[in-house]
C-alpha cells in the first residue's frame, strides 16, 4: 500500500485522495487548536510558506484524542487555526490516530516510522515527513519544531 492510495476528508466532508500530492514533499501533522504545542502552527505556516513553491505541502489533521484539546470539528478547528495563527495550509477533518479506530493515513505512518511508543502517537503535534515519491523518512516528536525540520525538508526538496 502506497500512501497514494490513501483518501482523507477535507473540512467541507470531501474525500481528497493523497494522489493529488504525488511529486510533492509533504509534511502530515496530528493538530489540536487548544494544546500547549498549538504555537507550532505559527511554525508550520512559515515553514509552508518558505517552501511551498518548491512542492511542499504541509497537512493538518486535527485530533482530539490527547487530553480533549480540540473538542470542535475539522471546520471548527480550520476556522480556529486561519483566525488564530494564519494557516493556510490543508486542514482536514477531525480524525483518530490511534487505536481502531485510527485514520489509515495514520495507521500507515505509524507502520512506516515507529517512535518511542512502538506503533502508537504519543501526542498532538507528532509530524511525520513524506518524500516526493510517497516514502515516510522521519517521524519527529511534539517538541520537535516545525523551524528545526528545514534541513530535513531542504534534503529531500
Amino acid at each position: 500500500m502506497s500512501i497514494y492510495d490513501i483518501t482523507v476528508t477535507n473540512t467541507k466532508h470531501e474525500s481528497q485522495d493523497l494522489s493529488v500530492y504525488k511529486g510533492k514533499a509533504m509534511l502530515i501533522v496530528n493538530t489540536a487548536s487548544e494544546c500547549g504545542f498549538t504555537k507550532q502552527f505559527d511554525g508550520l505556516e512559515k515553514v509552508y510558506q518558505q517552501y511551498k513553491d518548491n512542492d511542499f505541502v504541509v497537512l493538518g489533521f486535527p485530533c482530539n484524542q490527547f487530553g480533549n484539546q480540540e473538542p470542535g470539528d475539522g471546520a471548527e478547528a480550520e476556522q480556529n487555526c486561519r483566525l488564530n495563527f494564519g494557516v493556510t495550509f490543508p486542514m482536514h477533518e477531525k480524525i483518530d490516530v490511534n487505536g481502531d479506530n485510527a485514520h489509515p493515513l495514520f495507521q500507515h505512518l505509524k507502520q512506516e516510522t515507529k517512535g518511542l511508543l512502538g506503533d502508537k502517537i504519543k501526542w498532538n503535534f507528532t509530524k511525520f515527513l513524506v518524500d516526493k515519491e510517497g516514502n515516510v523518512i522521519g517521524r519527529y516528536a511534539p517538541t520537535k519544531t516545525p523551524e528545526q525540520l528545514t534541513s530535513e525538508i531542504e534534503k529531500i526538496l
